[in-house]
């Protein structure tokens, strides 16, 4: 239903969820649904954005000075320390009811993919089991020298704290500047979006690539592009239904429109 079919823009404000009746028909008949998220969706549960995140004693720092290989060769400590808190704040915050409608949008879907570009987890926390991870899950760590990851890890010693099997130091499990995203994840989720009748981008700025090429992908091969986000973003003019304001109030609203019987 989605593939190929011309339509005319429709935007939903903020100011009132407004769930257009042409998008919900569509998702009634669509089986492959594909889906990316950004910082925005973990920003409505109190996540700061990755530049957000230079506060107090990080002020200081630009997070290039931070985030990249050559930085952790220089200052392995700061690095760690830095990601330490990052990923503190994230355990104190809960997913919101975007997450949780992604997560029973998965069980309801026939074919429902999502990919992130998020490291926080959340979706996972939420009940979402199968999600791509652009850019890596600071709840994680892997090893500098020999990539392996690990989910367990000893900081009651000297840090960054040592891998057990090679003695190299263990480094955040992220994508850092310079990087290359997953390969086996991107390719996943390049694929789902080739073949996908509905794409949403979700809170992302459309400006991260390889990440957005993604709506791209899924646009010229036909499907229906929705885009939920506070403000509108290089990909709004593209997009069959921008719906303006946060996922948190209009993705549960639109499960319950497709699927009445969604328990969220």
């Amino acid at each position: 239903m989605g593939r190929g079919k011309r339509k005319r823009q429709i935007v939903g404000h903020g100011d009132g969820v407004n769930i257009p009746a042409a998008l919900v028909e569509i998702l009634r008949w669509s089986e492959r649904i594909m889906v990316l998220t950004g910082a925005g969706i973990s920003a409505e549960s109190g996540v700061p954005t990755f530049r957000d995140a230079q506060t107090g004693l990080w002020a200081r720092f630009k997070p290039e000075e931070l985030a990249t290989p050559e930085a952790f060769r220089l200052n392995p400590r700061l690095v760690w320390d830095w990601y330490a808190e990052r990923r503190a704040k994230v355990r104190l915050v809960a997913p919101n009811p975007g997450h949780y409608a992604l997560a029973a949008m998965e069980k309801l879907a026939p074919d429902f993919h999502l990919a992130t570009q998020n490291v926080d987890g959340l979706h996972q926390r939420a009940g979402s089991r199968r999600v791509w991870e652009l850019h890596g899950n600071l709840t994680r760590v892997k090893c500098f020298e020999d990539d392996g990851p690990f989910e367990n890890w000893n900081e009651t010693g000297p840090l960054p704290p040592r891998c057990p099997r090679c003695g190299g130091a263990l480094r955040p499990d992220v994508v850092w500047f310079g990087e290359s995203l997953p390969e086996s994840a991107l390719r996943a989720a390049e694929a789902a979006s080739q073949k996908c009748e509905v794409f949403f981008s979700i809170g992302t700025s459309a400006m991260v690539y390889p990440a957005a090429g993604l709506a791209h992908t899924a646009k010229e091969s036909g499907a229906t592009l929705v885009e939920i986000n506070t403000q509108e973003t290089p990909l709004t003019r593209q997009a069959d239904f921008f719906l303006g304001g946060p996922a948190g109030q209009f993705l549960p609203e639109l499960v319950r429109a497709v699927w009445p019987k969604a328990q969220i």
